[in-house]
């Protein structure tokens, strides 16, 4: 029963960092975009929260409706005022401008919050569960962050393929020049784009606040997590996001049991291992 109650614990966690994944997927299957600052958005996002909750006094999960709206803001003012002009067949100046966008957000949020060590604090749900079988708790929050990240994924999925913006968002990934020529204006696909991104890792973002400490120095290990994520459940598959979200929050949550000290290492040699036997990832297709 130990055993079954630590891949449980693995397969809720992956379910946070599927959601940071999807946002990735999404602006690099739309626009070919590495975003270095993935990770640092994410951690701005909890700040955001922070502060609408001790100014607000608001729970941390009422929070979400108010910061996912304004990282939307900021993804599209900051795709189509900055990012697009980064935009072309050079892959590194959208890494060098998101790789310096990083450094502001780690540094800016350091001057206003300190490097203090931070967590949202969303009340009796943190510590609620509830018995699945004989030796075999769940807890309620975890539950609620894994369904709240099928959701999403799947609200992805369908926006992807069952609306107008989805189908923009295809047509300029397939051939940003012909979508321009059909009347499409691919700065603001883009932008929508990276809004749409924004507010999922918002919500990721508030989600992982509540369960661990942050700060500001913690974007790059949120990027790390993402990045594996993508790439083991495939690139371009929202999906296969979720499947690499999980494998990679068990094999964590094996290592931590085997020993702590092996949490990090084991996600990364599972993400090694995959890769050398798939380098495409699991999924790599697009599921429909």
């Amino acid at each position: 029963m130990e055993w079954i109650n630590v891949i449980i614990q693995g397969v809720l966690i992956g379910g946070l960092y599927a959601m940071f994944a999807a946002g990735l997927a999404l602006i690099f299957g739309v626009m070919r975009l590495v975003n270095i600052a993935h990770g640092d958005l994410i951690v701005l996002a909890a700040y955001l929260a922070l502060v609408a909750a001790e100014t607000l006094v608001l729970n941390p999960l009422t929070a979400i409706a108010i910061v996912a709206p304004v990282m939307a803001a900021i993804g599209y003012l900051l795709q189509r005022g900055l990012l697009n002009r980064t935009l072309g067949d050079d892959l590194l100046p959208p890494l060098l401008v998101t790789f310096g966008l990083s450094i502001i957000i780690q540094n800016g949020l350091l001057e206003l919050f300190t490097a203090d060590s931070r967590r949202l604090n969303a009340g009796a749900i943190e510590v609620a569960s509830f018995q699945l079988f004989a030796g075999v708790w769940i807890g309620v929050l975890p539950l609620v962050q894994f369904i709240a990240a099928i959701a999403v994924i799947g609200a992805l999925q369908v926006l992807f393929y069952r609306t107008a913006l989805g189908r923009a968002f295809r047509a300029t990934a397939d051939d940003p020049s012909v979508a321009q020529l059909m009347g499409l204006d691919n700065r603001h696909v883009f932008a929508l784009a990276m809004a749409v991104s924004l507010a999922v890792i918002a919500v990721a973002g508030i989600l992982i606040a509540i369960r661990t400490n942050f700060d500001p120095a913690i974007g790059p290990a949120r990027l790390i997590f993402g990045f594996e994520a993508v790439i083991i459940g495939g690139l371009g598959s929202m999906w296969g996001t979720l499947a690499g979200g999980i494998i990679l929050g068990v094999s964590q949550a094996i290592g931590a049991h085997i020993d702590p000290g092996w949490q990090q290492l084991a996600g990364h040699l599972a993400f090694l291992a995959i890769l050398a036997v798939r380098p495409q990832g699991l999924f790599p297709k697009i599921q429909g």
